[in-house]
């Protein structure tokens, strides 16, 4: 067993979480995650079991949070359609839309910065702007860490008297920020946009790195793939992708089954929480 483990679970957070109703805040009928990924609860519960199984045998855990203003470039409220329509949730916006007069921005002062977003955000090759429902909206039941998730952390804590590692991202409105380690398209006037070295180099002084969390076919790709960029090849196989304890968004999963090729190639790992857990059992 490798002698300094790193746990990073990517956005473990309600908003993200298909929970049954005697986790909703007042029961049926009150608050629901605003973009439930299908398996999502279940995922989070293996973390969590993960954590308590490997105790002090894991010695970091890194949690990243997904930290948005009402008002963001991929929430409907920013945008208007054509003839002043409002635009939906799941709606993929486009410059050459922009352009067109298909979407524009609500603030028409505005238009110049996110065409210029648009632009850097398709050369770079990896997204396209996707409108999103509300989510992760900060200081909302939403934004809150996955409640299991969240007490076997904190046990964790108490009994290792080490602190989580709580990175927030994607509180700049302007640009989307899937990864952990940098938004899609850095705002050289904001630094929590660009690349986050803290958080690199503390990932490169583990020997093993499980990744968990949610989406498999967005926030998880998308940190782990510049991760993977920053290790180079000769650390590729420091990461292990849970793949019980990820899922996709609905209508992505070949993006999440692509990118999990991806790493594998590259030199990751795969295995199962239950993989996982017999692997810290050894190590104690």
């Amino acid at each position: 067993m490798p002698r300094n483990v790193h746990l990073l679970i990517i956005d473990p957070q309600n908003d993200f979480c298909d929970l049954p109703d005697d986790y909703l805040p007042g029961g049926a009928g009150a608050a629901r995650p605003s973009l439930a990924v299908s398996g999502a609860h279940a995922d989070m519960l293996r973390v969590a079991e993960i954590i308590k199984v490997g105790g002090d045998v894991i010695g970091n855990i890194s949690v990243t949070l997904d930290s948005h203003h009402r008002l963001d470039i991929a929430h409907p409220g920013f945008w208007l359609g054509a003839a002043n329509a409002e635009v939906t949730p799941f709606t993929q916006i486009s410059a050459a839309d922009v352009r067109a007069g298909r979407y524009l921005p609500r603030i028409p002062q505005a238009l110049p910065r996110v065409l210029d977003y648009l632009d850097q955000l398709e050369a770079a090759g990896r997204y396209q702007l996707m409108v999103w429902p509300v989510h992760c909206e900060i200081g909302s039941w939403g934004q809150n860490v996955h409640a299991d998730v969240r007490h076997a952390y904190n046990r964790w804590e108490e009994s290792t008297l080490r602190s989580v590692n709580l990175i927030s991202k994607g509180a700049n409105p302007w640009t989307e920020h899937y990864s952990a380690v940098q938004a899609e398209v850095p705002d050289p006037d904001d630094a929590a946009t660009m690349s986050n070295r803290d958080f690199l180099d503390n990932l490169a002084r583990a020997d093993c790195i499980y990744i968990a969390g949610e989406a498999s076919s967005h926030c998880v790709k998308a940190t782990t793939e510049h991760i993977a960029a920053d290790f180079g090849a000769a650390n590729m196989a420091k990461l292990v992708l849970i793949t019980d304890c990820m899922s996709p968004v609905s209508g992505f999963e070949r993006q999440a089954g692509d990118f999990i090729a991806a790493m594998l190639a590259m030199g990751a790992r795969s295995a199962s929480a239950r993989q996982v857990m017999a692997e810290l059992k050894r190590g104690n």
